[in-house]
């Protein structure tokens, strides 16, 4: 597992706690931590369905909140036994509002109820892995598991890997269409690859246009498309697409594009700095996927370095202006079209 990157590791360490819950081995405490509420969800969903059958769940589940209790309260649920049954399961959702006490928790991480699996969903933070209570946990048994956030460059891939375990393709163009539309909330990403796989039989190749049609997101008039256009200074297809924009800007805000084309030239200027333009050195280097790769060298070509810098700083000042400094009164749409002048011309 140690060669995996660490977008995948999350995926993967899932895998091996469900598919050790499942083999009967159980722990007594679960620590679910990090920025990426997504996984943390997944785990604890999988505990509070599965580990107790339906008779036992009435008298035996617990499931309380991190506002509403303090970790006196969790200790003595914790420390319960379970009636008529094997284990009870004490989950702690929101437990990140815990935080200024959450170390008070190592006395009872250090001797936990054998007959208790204690869950705690401590979303969007860390505890400190130099303290007590990580200790505590780690060394007497339990698991401390650590989603982290993924970069929107990781995201594409992921969606790829998920879809391809449940006997599904996708397109890199469907696949970054989601990424630019949704961003990276996973589980937002996960809701519409449900939606899609209704309609879809497995085996299936997702494809722009089943993107489309099921999802609403246009794949001819998008900032994917936006991007490639200004890449091969197709002005025609920039500008069309920038109309679009115009007429429907609650869908298409110009702060979303303007981050788009900053973060492609900031790339193009990494690529011109490069010795080594061989197509699998660039996709490492910029770490976009190898399918795109000739679009950036194209780019290159199309933008000298010295435009490549004036175009940063044209994007820079757009950014300011699409925010309201100095710039009030004109409508995203026309500054969103002077930006594709100055930089196409």
């Amino acid at each position: 597992m140690k060669f995996l990157t660490w977008y995948f590791y999350n995926l993967d360490e899932i895998k091996e706690i469900v598919a050790a819950i499942k083999k009967g081995d159980i722990k007594p405490i679960y620590f679910l931590m990090g920025e990426e509420a997504y996984y943390i969800d997944k785990i604890s969903d999988y505990i509070e369905e599965h580990l107790l059958d339906e008779a036992e769940k009435g008298f035996n589940q617990m499931v309380l909140y991190g506002r509403d209790v303090t970790i006196d309260d969790i200790v003595s649920n914790a420390k319960r036994y379970p009636m008529m049954a094997e284990r009870q399961v004490v989950i702690v959702k929101e437990a990140q509002d815990l935080s200024r006490t959450i170390e008070q928790l190592a006395k009872y991480a250090a001797n936990p109820q054998p007959s208790t699996v204690l869950v705690l969903n401590y979303k969007y933070k860390k505890i400190d892995k130099r303290k007590a209570l990580y200790k505590a946990i780690n060394k007497h048994g339990g698991i401390v598991f650590e989603s982290k956030k993924m970069y929107e460059n990781q995201v594409a891939d992921w969606i790829r890997r998920v879809l391809a375990g449940q006997d599904y393709n996708i397109s890199p163009k469907a696949a970054q269409m989601l990424v630019e539309f949704l961003g990276t909330d996973l589980s937002k990403i996960d809701n519409e690859l449900k939606k899609l796989k209704i309609v879809l039989p497995a085996g299936t190749q997702i494809t722009p246009e089943h993107i489309e049609e099921n999802i609403g997101i246009s794949k001819d008039y998008n900032n994917f498309e936006l991007r490639k256009a200004v890449g091969s200074r197709n002005a025609i297809k920039a500008h069309q697409i920038a109309k679009y924009f115009a007429e429907n800007p609650k869908d298409n805000p110009i702060v979303v594009s303007v981050a788009l084309l900053f973060g492609f030239f900031s790339q193009l200027l990494h690529l011109h700095g490069m010795s080594d333009k061989n197509p699998r050195s660039v996709a490492s280097a910029l770490k976009v996927n190898p399918y795109f790769v000739n679009e950036y060298l194209d780019a290159a070509r199309n933008y000298p370095m010295k435009k490549v810098s004036y175009i940063i700083g044209v994007l820079r000042e757009t950014d300011v202006k699409s925010k309201g400094v100095g710039a009030n009164a004109i409508p995203q749409g026309d500054l969103l079209k002077e930006l594709l002048v100055k930089i196409l011309g």
